[in-house]
């Protein structure tokens, strides 16, 4: 078998069997096709070829190039994914990559806001709203939504118009693994929802062409032919309007989430309650936001305490 032909396979196999998200179909596919084109440049093509000494020379021109721990982490993470599907699939007789070791990567604690700063963010947004244009009243929807529920970009713009319960002012979410969740949002939140939907998306709707799709489940939709709202636009909204904000570190949809979890943990929410409204399938993952916690209440202790 080439070696091709199996990371085709393999691909395939993450999308459809296991229900992974676009963002790591990407990555998978991004990586496997760079291995891929390493070994054929050595006049490797065959599966069998693909074994821990060629892993270990792609990573290790990957690292003469000066790419970043994280990358090659990342790398080494797909490689061990591919190794241990084809080991399942009984195409190798053992996962090439279990030997191989993930290079330690600094754990740097997540971009959040102060209150002050999202309240600014929101109230800018919600200023711009009031004056009746869709694509401005659907950005405020999209914003208060990302705070207010701490949801992923990839779960947001998958969401459908079946998946907001006004009576219970909570969204369906689909999120990793194709595991679904239940996740409230608050009163401003809600509000924003309901006139984006009385409102801007009709007019969204509105723009369509008659040979256009019609995308009639999807709850947030762009401003082209009404296709749903990609992940790439939510980046673009989030970016624009972080850069205002003072602050180091990422500027996407994720500090929206960094941020709502911190704040409820701030605010004395239970850490197992927001792992739940997170969608995290590990308790380690939302400690970090402990951290954030102690960082913000150290950084304030240091500025106002006369005797820090």
């Amino acid at each position: 078998m080439r070696l091709s032909d199996a990371v085709s396979a393999f691909i395939d196999a993450a999308r459809l069997e296991y229900g992974y998200s676009a963002h790591t179909i990407r990555s998978y596919r991004r990586d496997l096709t760079e291995f891929a084109a390493f070994a054929g440049d050595q006049g490797l093509h065959e599966l069998a070829d693909a074994d821990l000494e060629l892993m270990r020379s792609w990573l290790w021109e990957r690292q003469q190039r000066g790419l970043a721990p994280s990358t090659i982490a990342r790398n080494v993470a797909t490689l061990k994914s591919f190794g241990s599907w084809l080991e399942s699939r009984s195409l190798v007789p053992g996962n090439p990559a279990s030997r191989l070791r993930t290079p330690r990567v600094p754990k740097a604690l997540p971009r959040v806001l102060s209150q002050e700063q999202m309240d600014r963010v929101l109230t800018r947004v919600a200023e711009r709203a009031s004056g009746g244009d869709p694509e401005q009243v659907r950005d405020h929807a999209v914003l208060e939504l990302l705070y207010s529920s701490a949801l992923r970009v990839s779960e947001l713009t998958s969401l459908e118009l079946d998946g907001f319960n006004r009576r219970e002012r909570s969204v369906r979410v689909v999120g990793k693994g194709n595991k679904e969740r239940v996740v409230p949002l608050g009163v401003p939140a809600a509000k924003a929802l309901e006139r984006y939907l009385a409102d801007a998306r009709p007019q969204l709707l509105a723009r369509s062409t008659p040979e256009a799709p019609q995308h009639h489940r999807a709850l947030f939709i762009g401003n082209r032919n009404a296709a749903p709202l990609n992940s790439g636009a939510v980046y673009r909204l989030v970016s624009r309007e972080l850069e205002r904000e003072p602050g180091g570190g990422p500027s996407g949809p994720h500090t929206f989430r960094h941020t709502a979890a911190t704040h409820l943990l701030d605010g004395g929410a239970d850490l197992r309650v927001v792992q739940e409204m997170l969608g995290h399938a590990s308790l380690s993952s939302t400690q970090v936001y402990t951290h954030v916690s102690m960082e913000r209440l150290a950084a304030t202790y240091r500025q106002a305490h006369p005797r820090a």
